[in-house]
């Protein structure tokens, strides 16, 4: 796969450009156990359990303890491990997402430098797109290994709901999306299902995305981003019309919730990462191009908006021999593709036997060799635990107060603290 033909579209700061190996001296007590902490529970449980059943085959000498934690987008699974790590107590590794969001462990002193497995140890300076790589990379050193790529602006559609509304095809822009949204209304029909704060949240980043441009959105994360912009302020009014199409019981819903809405055709439309071809395709038992199709969301055809699931070494881990066979395994071609096929994501490496995949997959692997790529909010590539929080909080109280003149404010001001 080619990287030359795109930008990496990510906050400044992150990058810099050379690795320190790091010695590994650091005894274990034990290493016939690998606690994993993730969020993967539910519809997402069958991919991880492929993956540890792969590692278990290779490793048969360490037990797996699966110690995952569902809730939101890993809010609740971040909130919980937050005080382990504080006090010297982590998992042997922990699930975070490529980017910005590894930045807070990082500061904290909480992770172990791993650039010896990407040097000395596994070839992956080879295996990994530069690009990816370089926004895993902080102050000269790797802290975590990528496992997926998930793709975030992904506009989801129900066939039977669109043919029953005349929608003659899926929509490309924003007018046209609207207009999509009434015939699908006037069906008796949720026009675009949505789901907890966070899927809002997700939603709103993909309108901003598209409404501003590539080359916006990418300098709103950085240092001087103009977050008072008339672009931004269009984006949110489009954002807070939307949300008037959707489904009034959102705030109880799951993601899967959501997407079942569609997934049954009481919804048209559906905007979120995806894990949701997985679970419309697995758990639903759909059949893709028949019941179910997607298009980037609208107005972002040629950019791939992503996020990466990685998995890091916590420093003070019980088990850091076997924590290191689990990265092993997470960073390998075998582990890549017994995961991914499952998850609806692609993996990381180059080198995946794209004969696995299934058809929205080979449809995001063709994407993403030739797509510009920008970074996610939700999910932890252009912003901090800390900036994500506050804008998770700035959107629920836009969905309270559908006030877009207080949302810009409160957007700009958390830009402003944490670009400093």
């Amino acid at each position: 796969m080619s990287m030359n033909r795109r930008h990496f579209l990510t906050a400044s700061g992150l990058l810099l450009t050379s690795w320190t190996p790091l010695a590994c001296s650091q005894n274990d007590e034990d290493n016939s156990t690998v606690t994993v902490y993730t969020w993967w529970t539910g519809s997402e449980a069958a991919a991880l359990a492929s993956l540890a059943a792969d590692f278990t085959k290779r490793n048969p000498h360490i037990k797996y303890v699966n110690q995952a934690v569902g809730g939101g987008s890993g809010e609740r699974a971040k909130a919980e491990l937050a005080p382990r790590l504080k006090a010297g107590n982590p998992p042997d590794t922990f699930q975070g997402h490529a980017g910005a969001e590894l930045s807070d462990y990082i500061k904290a002193d909480q992770l172990e430098d791993i650039s010896f497995l990407y040097i000395e140890e596994e070839g992956w300076k080879q295996a990994f797109p530069d690009n990816l790589r370089m926004l895993l990379r902080q102050g000269g050193s790797m802290y975590s290994v990528p496992l997926t790529i998930h793709r975030i602006n992904v506009l989801w559609y129900s066939v039977r709901a669109l043919d029953q509304a005349g929608v003659s095809a899926p929509p490309a822009t924003f007018d046209q999306l609207f207009n999509a949204l009434d015939q699908v209304k006037a069906t008796g029909r949720t026009g675009l299902s949505i789901g907890e704060q966070w899927t809002a949240l997700h939603l709103f980043e993909t309108v901003l995305l598209g409404k501003v441009g590539s080359a916006t959105y990418s300098e709103l994360w950085q240092r001087g981003g103009d977050w008072s912009s008339t672009k931004v302020r269009n984006a949110l009014e489009t954002f807070g019309a939307l949300l008037s199409y959707t489904n009034t019981n959102a705030a109880s819903l799951t993601w899967q919730k959501a997407s079942n809405l569609l997934g049954q055709d009481r919804a048209g439309f559906n905007v979120m990462g995806d894990w949701a071809d997985s679970y419309l395709s697995t758990t639903m038992r759909l059949t893709p191009k028949t019941d179910y199709g997607w298009v980037a969301t609208p107005a972002t055809k040629g950019v791939y908006q992503f996020t990466s699931d990685c998995f890091t070494l916590p420093k003070k881990a019980k088990h850091r021999d076997a924590a290191l066979a689990w990265l092993r395994e997470c960073g390998s071609k075998y582990g890549q593709d017994a995961f991914n096929p499952k998850k609806g994501s692609i993996p990381a490496r180059f080198d995946a036997d794209s004969s696995l995949y299934g058809e929205y997959q080979q449809w995001a692997l063709e994407e993403w060799k030739n797509d510009d790529i920008a970074g996610s909010l939700t999910h932890g590539v252009v912003a901090s635990l800390a900036w994500m929080t506050e804008a998770t909080s700035a959107v629920g109280t836009f969905l309270k107060d559908k006030s877009v003149a207080h949302l810009q404010d409160a957007l700009g001001e958390s830009a402003a603290k944490h670009t400093a």
